[in-house]
């Protein structure tokens, strides 16, 4: 380490002589002034460095910080130096005499940069080294005796320099800057955690918040969600599709008590239960003496939901005349009742359900295309149990809990081969059959443990003949048997833990996010 001493200059002016402790003290007090200023890391290292050319006199100062993933060091923040120029500055551990100090975790001092091989000069921002009278003075940033960058500036030659001096300032100021870019990751930590735990309470809110009675947490089945939470803030006709069982009558009732009709009634009509002349009736109502047995006025279910919300359940089995009367029901908004002339208005919202493939009803002449269009405004697709497989030990779960309370048992768990022939049975019934199969076992069930005897006999004779391997045909693919397997393995593993993907996957010797990413393939 060599000392000179000079008048101390910047590049384009001399700096007033005054003793150097007012210099050092001056400088601190403006630099902890900027710390204190702003909590931008960027603003911060970006005054210090222009409080440190203003008032000592060091210039192209720079701050680079260790990247932890690469190690390689990059210029953060540099003083008097183009964008072009910073990027240039990066450099590896041990490289340069910036990469040295990081490496070693000492400073140094080069006198004269024209006369040192190592001093690379990567920002090209000095131009011919050769013919410059300047110092470089490069300090380390620790951090918890973690060397974690480098604090650099030029020193021009004159009187009154003192390399000595200079290096004790610059210590103490990347110290300063470390603490700096430790507050500065503490807030980044702090806002990471303030984003997971508002993902978090967002996530928890969507649980609380789902329709009660609706389990499922498979993708198909957060699209339904979502979708129920956009449709029950409207005043939009709802076509609910799927087979049957798939629980479409819980999905209608979600999004009456999500809208603002809650208050007001549901009243369901089962289409397909009555005849043509009786559906009418249940529908508009009847004044007294309309038919035969009509011995008193009555009103219709369009009336009894005024306000309200009408589910009209299996659409698509109503009759020709039916269909034409709900036609004028949706466009109008009125209908007379069975016997009368009197128009009737009323205000309700309708949600329809069907089973059937409605444009081939259509196209057969079976449906009016006009009342197909009135009601399919907003569709909403309910998967088959069969295509959510992932949510059958939920619901199996679900339904097991509630038949024990009703019942008044203490089941503690399903046998294991019972929950494969269950994960294995296509429950062609969807929710309903597998909800009245638990219903069914745990009725029986005399101990504290679901066998296969539990459960109805149909349901034993299919999955007894369900052989694993009838799934892989002689001329199956490697990558199609692998595929097999696999999803063997992921829903006996979810068997197992009820369900609980992080069981699971420890199970299987796979992340969290891996089982995910797999599940969702297989749904």
């Amino acid at each position: 380490m060599s000392s000179q001493k000079n008048k101390i200059k910047s590049s384009d002016k001399e700096i007033p002589v005054l003793k150097r402790e007012v210099l050092e003290l001056t400088t601190l007090y403006e630099i902890s002034q900027a710390i204190a200023s702003s909590l931008d890391l960027s603003v911060i290292l970006t005054e210090i460095l222009s409080i440190l050319s203003k008032r000592m006199g060091m210039e192209k100062g720079t701050v680079s910080l260790l990247d932890m993933e690469t190690n390689e060091l990059g210029i953060n923040i540099a003083h008097d130096m183009n964008v072009s120029q910073i990027q240039r500055g990066k450099y590896k551990l041990g490289e340069g005499i910036t990469g040295k100090v990081v490496a070693a975790g000492e400073p140094i001092i080069v006198p004269s940069v024209g006369d040192e091989p190592t001093f690379l000069d990567r920002t090209k921002s000095r131009g011919d080294l050769t013919d410059k009278n300047f110092a470089f003075i490069c300090v380390p940033i620790k951090s918890d005796q973690r060397t974690i960058g480098a604090l650099s500036v030029d020193r021009h030659f004159g009187e009154d320099l003192s390399f000595e001096e200079d290096l004790r300032l610059l210590t103490i100021i990347s110290s300063v800057i470390a603490q700096a870019v430790k507050i500065h990751e503490m807030v980044e930590e702090e806002k990471e955690e303030l984003v997971k735990e508002t993902r978090k309470l967002r996530s928890e809110l969507k649980k609380k918040y789902r329709p009660q009675n609706v389990v499922g947490e498979s993708k198909k089945m957060t699209e339904v969600y979502s979708t129920i939470d956009l449709v029950s803030q409207s005043r939009a006709t709802v076509l609910l599709r799927g087979e049957s069982g798939t629980g479409k009558e819980l999905v209608a009732k979600a999004i009456h008590y999500a809208s603002s009709r809650a208050q007001k009634a549901f009243v369901k009509v089962a289409c397909a239960a009555l005849p043509e002349t009786l559906l009418e009736s249940e529908l508009f109502g009847h004044e007294k003496g309309a038919f035969t047995g009509a011995i008193a006025s009555k009103k219709g279910r369009f009336e009894l939901a005024h306000e309200g919300t009408l589910f009209l359940d299996e659409i698509g089995d109503v009759s020709p005349l039916i269909q034409v009367k709900l036609l004028r029901v949706l466009q109008e908004r009125e209908f007379e009742r069975v016997g009368s002339s009197e128009t009737t208005r009323v205000d309700v919202r309708i949600i329809a359900a069907t089973h059937k493939d409605l444009e081939k009803e259509v196209r057969e002449g079976r449906f009016r295309e006009d009342l197909y269009y009135r009601l399919n405004v907003v569709p909403v697709f309910l998967p088959a149990l069969r295509e959510r497989k992932e949510d059958i030990p939920l619901l199996v779960n679900s339904f097991l809990e509630k038949s024990c309370i009703e019942n008044e048992k203490k089941i503690k768990k399903i046998d294991d081969e019972v929950w494969e022939h269950i994960m294995n049975y296509p429950w062609p019934g969807n929710v309903r059959e597998i909800q009245n199969a638990i219903e069914r076992a745990v009725v029986l069930c005399k101990d504290d443990v679901l066998q296969k005897e539990h459960f109805p006999f149909e349901l034993q004779d299919k999955i007894r003949d369900i052989d694993p391997l009838t799934l892989i045909d002689d001329g199956s693919k490697l990558s199609d048997i692998v595929n097999q397997v696999e999803e063997r393995m992921i829903k006996s593993a979810l068997n197992k833990t009820g369900g609980n993907k992080r069981k699971a996957a420890k199970d299987l010797g796979v992340t969290e996010r891996i089982l995910s990413y797999k599940i969702s393939k297989l749904s």
